[in-house]
């Protein structure tokens, strides 16, 4: 069995800790690196953990020599308090650490966004998601997967009221959710972070956006080929 290696930002995150726990699961990655602010509360003899300034990220481009660069940063607009911090958050750093699995010739760069996200959406948290992600794909990398959750379930280290207001709402509804709607039903971070690994171990190369209705199932996506959108099953 092949042995393939691994890098991780944003492990602290809801989906980064599910994913974490499932590379250091896998048999098929031998080594995995992620890089915190602040270590983390895990051992692991394949686990190699960087405490890190994110503002300076340039400066680990060398740790970026990997086959698989999973990226699950992202904050809020609350938490960040300002659009400027939330730029430097889920645009800048994202963007950062796709230019160094460039520069590496990564093999695999995956990385959460958001549903909706959209460059000319009129919804500001939209469309910066939009923007890295149109960023992020004119890089020349092998392969590249933008994941688009709805609302996402599992166990956080905060409380977020209007988050858990949603939550209730919408698991509550789900049922309605169907057609064009159904990718707005919540989804459990641990299946976004499975299908994030899936995607990775499949190793297709190009472009391709990953729906929240279709994180479920893991057998379509969008994919671009020369510019063109096809559905891929």
């Amino acid at each position: 069995m092949s042995q393939r290696s691994a890098l991780v930002l944003g492990a602290s995150g809801l989906i980064g800790q599910e994913l974490l726990q499932l590379l250091l699961d896998n048999r098929s990655y031998s080594h995995v690196t992620v890089l915190v602010r602040k270590a983390l509360p895990v051992e692991h003899e394949k686990l190699r953990q960087l405490e890190i300034d994110f503002a300076e990220l340039e400066k680990y481009e060398k740790d970026f020599a990997v086959d698989d660069v999973y990226c699950c940063l992202g904050t809020t607009m609350k938490k960040a308090k300002t659009k400027s911090k939330f730029i430097k958050v889920d645009y800048e750093f994202p963007l950062k650490a796709a230019k160094c699995a460039e520069a590496n010739r990564c093999q695999n760069f995956l990385t959460v966004t958001a549903i909706g996200a959209d460059l000319r959406s009129p919804f500001f948290y939209s469309k910066v998601k939009g923007q890295v992600e149109e960023d992020i794909a004119s890089l020349y990398i092998r392969s590249t997967h933008f994941f688009r959750p709805s609302l996402l379930l599992g166990k956080r280290d905060e409380f977020r009221l209007f988050e858990k207001v949603g939550e209730y709402t919408l698991k509550s509804c789900s049922f309605c959710l169907i057609g064009k709607w159904k990718k707005y039903r919540p989804i459990k971070a641990y299946n976004v972070a499975k299908a994030m690994m899936k995607a990775a171990m499949e190793d297709k190369a190009g472009v391709h956006i990953h729906e929240s209705q279709d994180i479920f199932t893991g057998e379509c996506y969008y994919s671009f080929t020369n510019g063109k959108k096809v559905i891929a099953k």
